[in-house]
């Protein structure tokens, strides 16, 4: 009389367990040689939409994404940062098609975008605003460019959603990061920074660069991007095909020529003058560094004081230009320490790394033209 079940049937079994182990583990601890954020690229492009009380701007945004004429297989995530305006779960019942995070409190642009590609399983990832809407064929535009032209950050050329009007072609840089519009025929070639309303970048590059850094919260996360990767040797482009529309301003507020008048915000100004300031310390190389931040402080004091006496508010100079200088020493060991990170393993020369800058302040440029910004309190945080 036999006790048990023979020999083969024993051996059987006992393989199919240990098959169905392994493929166990490796669903839940997939090899880190797929990606570095563990996810499969199961899409050819991840588009990531930022949104912070946009339930009057989702539907259009949305509706160009989803009418794209593109051959690339995409999916659609959508990061809301603790709306007050119920948009969550009106994009939750609306489409039920995209990849919803819902934040519990307001993390910034920076984070949102970062958590965002860290679910993302494209090869390819698209930033765009929640207040901008892309052109039917921007997507292939864009996907086929990147095919057949290697590793570069990408952009569209940017018009006025409520005029039509052409807006620029990406940005130059000038000495003090201050971003100087391109226009569409304007400077072939690399460009200074793409705007991150629209921004196209492989998810290789992202990981390689780290992202946006979380201390920036909002505003020139998308100028350090574009700086940390053409040191890596990775350029920024912008296509004179296709395009987006942008209802600039709509998530911050100002930051715009009106009835040619320039108009910002107070919080807007505090993180824009702060930010490029920080762009500053972690991306320029030392040679530059240590000759133009300190002409660089020297000449916000110098604005902040001007403003201030014409405006008839010292708040001005406390609150945007002395507040960028000091916040700049509060965190300078952050500051330093992403520095080290974005200069590691640098690949191009100080005068590769200046090609796209211009030498004429920007902003000298712009006092002559239209005068002193007007500057209201208004404006919140951009998602």
């Amino acid at each position: 009389m036999q006790h048990g079940l023979p020999i083969f049937p024993w051996v059987w079994w006992s393989v199919k367990v240990r098959n169905r182990c392994r493929a166990l583990i490796q669903i839940t601890f997939p090899p880190k040689s797929l990606n570095m954020n563990n996810q499969t690229p199961n899409f050819d492009v991840s588009v990531c939409i930022a949104n912070f009380n946009g339930i009057h701007l989702i539907d259009p945004c949305l509706a160009s994404v989803f009418s794209q004429q593109t051959n690339a297989i995409f999916e659609i995530i959508v990061h809301d940062d603790a709306s007050t305006d119920n948009s969550a779960n009106y994009i939750e019942s609306k489409y039920p098609q995209v990849k919803l995070i819902r934040s519990a409190e307001n993390v910034g642009f920076c984070i949102s975008n970062n958590r965002m590609v860290a679910k993302a399983r494209g090869a390819y990832i698209l930033l765009l605003n929640n207040d901008a809407t892309l052109f039917p064929d921007a997507l292939e535009s864009l996907y086929a460019h990147s095919k057949q032209c290697g590793n570069a950050l990408l952009g569209l050329p940017q018009f006025n959603a409520e005029t039509g009007e052409f807006i620029d072609a990406g940005s130059s840089l000038d000495l003090f990061f201050n971003p100087v519009p391109n226009a569409i025929a304007q400077r072939p070639g690399p460009v200074g920074m793409i705007i991150g309303a629209c921004l196209w970048i492989p998810q290789k590059i992202w990981l390689e660069t780290g992202g946006f850094p979380p201390l920036f919260h909002t505003l020139a996360e998308d100028m350090y991007l574009c700086c940390a990767a053409r040191l890596k040797g990775y350029p920024s482009i912008v296509l004179h095909t296709s395009g987006f529309k942008h209802h600039v301003g709509q998530s911050l507020g100002g930051g715009k020529l009106l009835n040619r008048q320039l108009k910002t915000t107070l919080s807007r100004r505090i993180s824009s003058e702060r930010n490029k300031t920080f762009v500053m310390v972690t991306t320029c190389p030392t040679v530059l560094l240590c000759l133009i931040f300190p002409i660089h402080c020297t000449f916000l004091a110098v604005e902040g004081l001007i403003l201030s006496l014409i405006k008839g508010t010292p708040r001005l100079l406390r609150e945007i230009y002395l507040h960028a200088i000091l916040e700049t020493w509060i965190n300078r060991r952050s500051l330093l320490a992403l520095r080290r990170k974005t200069l590691s393993r640098k690949k191009i020369s100080i005068n590769a790394y200046l090609s796209p800058f211009q030498v004429v302040p920007h902003k000298a440029r712009m006092l002559i033209r239209y005068g002193f910004p007007e500057i209201s309190s208004g404006g919140g945080p951009r998602p």
